[in-house]
């Protein structure tokens, strides 16, 4: 393993010096055709949205199975694990994933952690994924409330030029320095069938299975028990073991200006979850124990329908319109494991989280049949239907309770063109709902294009985030708590501006070109959702409309490339404030922070070979913790969390006229698995610290890929 990381960084590295002279000619790469906020398809060129692509390629240069693989390096994204749920959340601009908006296909995806955008990334697989597209910003009228901060559309694939392709592979990854082929590491096995059926009918189907066995670290395992000192905490693992599986299939029907698709898709998950302790259970007139432990499966069963119909009506209005029926289903199987015998007894299993939905969403454009003016009138219909709360233990007995919301929302846009150079982009959205008053949202954005190829967009959208699940029908009443819901709670008011600036040089008769882009944003969310005291005596928590955070920052990103060559490079500068009005003390100053990214990339066409290298350093965070002085006072500190830098770097290479591949790599060659922060309380003048898990190491993939052609 040590040969292998420093063979890889050597190569990474050696490639930079490399010669762009090869024996294929240099072909310029096309700008990639982009769907998200768009009437109908076109170049990212042409887009009055500043839309960022992450490609097939790219996908595959990282060997990325699931979105958690492929979003590590993007600036502004921050993966948020949870290796003691075995879960991963998403921030964006120092927001959770409740205000960011994850489509597939431009449906929003239902995730087993209540109502919302809170969904787990490293459930959502990509092997059938056709690019990624990101904006930055609220998306409210394009895509509806929780559009806060920003719209990530997962695109799949829906043709293919070959009337059959069959894709197995194998991926192979150490956990941190663990593995072995039984009971350690991370194995995947995937198979996707494609045939072209004839010209106007195409076919796919696919499965994966992604087995991740956990870390141990410093734990002994499921077995491990101390006769000595039951409660030394070392049973289980450091990261939850879980396996995930994967079912997809689609149906593709294209004629003449109709087309059509039905999309299926089924994942499960089960996740283990080992208690650190045991109890022996000794029996005296035997000199033996017979140790046992109080154990948890978490199991995710999710069904996902999608059929869409877009064309055009009298060969000019082109008209999309989509319906989808999700529905997912979280338990937990508490069960008391006896480890001599491996038998699970005093087994109790009941649904904790279930989510049923029916999406629909339709659009008509290009209504004028004008090249200077465009309008796209459209509707959504969401019924979402939910049981239970995040946390498990409050959904047995009566706390069950099965709730609805329906939300209805028409909106209306329209893209002006008024010279070559400007064009401008209003749009309008009414939402109306049987839990909450009537929103709105609205939008402003503008393209204009300077001389020498400069291009500014400048974007101003709103966006209304709803409540959770948890926020309205949370229910934990006992001797020692009392923490409720609010059923009468408004949705959060989430409004931004994005200004973007870039350019294309280039150099050397095209073969080389360098794109600067320089962003400015301001977020802000009123009305933010927060417990506060609404009882002192006894004590008791209520969720409220009481706070509220903002965001501005700039970035800049630079993309090279240069004959065979491509290279990135980025910088990202923030600042977040938090108005806690449900705190009686609070500190709302700036907290600032700093992002870079850059990537390298380069292929040696007559080696097939490509080499990729990744890296992200995320500086420090800071926030304010509340304490006790020397005089037992509440004071505000502002406490650090530490940076840290993430490098991931590959080799890709082809044989048998590219129907072989063998991808070759290591994620987190920093060797990361926690960084200091403070997010206790504690006395005097120190705030209590603990540590942030971010990974479990250095960890090192082979993937081993067939294309078969045809």
């Amino acid at each position: 393993m040590r040969f292998l990381s420093i063979a890889t960084m050597v190569l990474v590295g050696s490639f930079i010096s490399a010669q762009v002279n090869d024996s294929l000619e240099y072909k310029e790469q096309l700008a990639p055709v982009v769907l998200t906020g768009q009437y109908s398809p076109q170049s990212v060129d042409k887009s009055v949205f500043e839309v960022e692509v992450i490609s097939r390629s790219d996908i595959e240069k990282m060997a990325g199975n699931t979105l958690e693989d492929v979003l590590t390096q993007n600036l502004n994204l921050t993966i948020m694990p949870n290796p003691g749920e075995g879960r991963s959340g998403l921030q964006q601009f120092g927001f959770d994933s409740e205000y960011i908006k994850i489509l597939v296909d431009g449906i929003p995806i239902v995730g087993d952690e209540g109502f919302g955008n809170a969904i787990d990334i490293s459930q959502i697989n990509l092997d059938d994924i056709q690019q990624i597209e990101i904006i930055e910003g609220a998306m409210g009228v394009q895509y509806g409330s929780n559009a806060v901060t920003g719209v990530i559309n997962i695109i799949t694939k829906k043709s293919s030029r070959y009337k059959w392709q069959i894709t197995p592979y194998i991926q192979e990854e150490t956990i941190g320095s663990e593995y072995n082929w039984k009971n350690k590491g991370r194995h995947i096995q995937s198979i996707k069938i494609g045939h072209r059926i004839s010209d106007e009918w195409f076919a796919e189907a696919s499965y994966t299975r992604n087995d991740f066995r956990g870390l141990y670290g410093d734990r002994k395992g499921r077995n491990y028990a101390n006769p000595d000192d039951a409660n030394d905490g070392l049973r289980g693992y450091e990261w939850l073991p879980k396996t995930q599986n994967t079912a997809k299939a689609l149906l593709n029907f294209k004629k003449g200006n109709f087309n059509a698709f039905y999309k299926f898709e089924y994942f499960d998950e089960r996740t283990d979850k080992y208690a650190n302790n045991v109890r022996l259970n000794p029996n005296n007139s035997t000199q033996t124990i017979n140790p046992t432990a109080n154990d948890a499966i978490y199991r995710t069963d999710r069904y996902y329908h999608h059929f869409n119909a877009n064309g055009k009506l009298a060969q000019r209005i082109n008209f999309n319109i989509s319906a989808s029926i999700q529905e997912q289903k979280r338990n937990i199987e508490n069960y008391t494991y006896v480890l001599k015998s491996g038998e699970h007894t005093n087994t109790d299993r009941y649904d904790y989280n279930t989510r049923k939905g029916f999406f629909s969403r339709g659009t008509l454009s290009n209504l004028l049949g004008s090249d200077h003016y465009d309008i796209e009138v459209g509707y959504e219909f969401d019924h979402d239907k939910g049981s239970a709360s995040g946390l498990a233990e409050q959904s047995t007995g009566d706390n069950t309770k099965l709730n609805t919301i329906d939300t209805y929302s028409g909106f209306v846009s329209s893209e002006l063109r008024l010279t070559e150079r400007l064009s401008f982009r209003p749009g309008f959205r009414y939402i109306s709902s049987n839990k909450f008053s009537d929103q709105y949202a609205f939008s402003l954005s503008g393209k204009y294009l300077f001389n020498k190829g400069y291009e500014l967009r400048a974007i101003f959208g709103t966006a209304p985030k709803l409540p959770n699940f948890e926020q309205l029908f949370f229910y934990l009443v006992d001797s020692n708590h009392d923490v409720r819901g609010n059923e009468n709670l408004s949705p959060e008011k989430g409004k931004s501006a994005f200004l973007h600036l870039k350019k294309t040089f280039r150099f050397n008769n095209e073969t080389a070109s360098i794109q600067p882009k320089l962003s400015f944003w301001y977020l802000d969310v009123d009305d933010k959702i927060d417990l506060i005291i609404v009882n002192t005596s006894p004590l008791a928590y209520q969720y409220n409309n009481i706070d509220l955070y903002k965001n501005w920052g700039f970035a800049l990103r630079n993309k090279l490339r240069y004959g065979r060559l491509t290279a990135g490079l980025g910088i990202s500068f923030s600042g977040e404030s938090k108005v806690l009005n449900s705190q009686e003390t609070y500190n709302d100053d700036y907290l600032y922070s700093v992002q870079i990214n850059s990537e390298l990339s380069y292929e040696i066409p007559k080696w097939n070979t490509v080499f990729s290298a990744y890296f992200k350093y995320t500086g420090p965070q800071y926030q304010f913790v509340s304490t006790l002085d020397s005089s037992g006072d509440i004071a505000i500190l502002k406490e650090k969390q530490q940076g840290y830098g993430w490098l991931n770097a590959s080799v890709k290479k082809q044989f048998f006229n590219r129907q072989f591949e063998i991808s070759l790599g290591a994620r987190n060659l920093l060797d990361v698995k926690e960084i200091k922060t403070a997010t206790t309380s504690g006395e005097g003048h120190d705030a209590g610290s603990s540590s942030l898990l971010l990974g479990y190491g250095r960890s090192y993939f082979l993937k081993l890929q067939y294309n078969l052609n045809i």
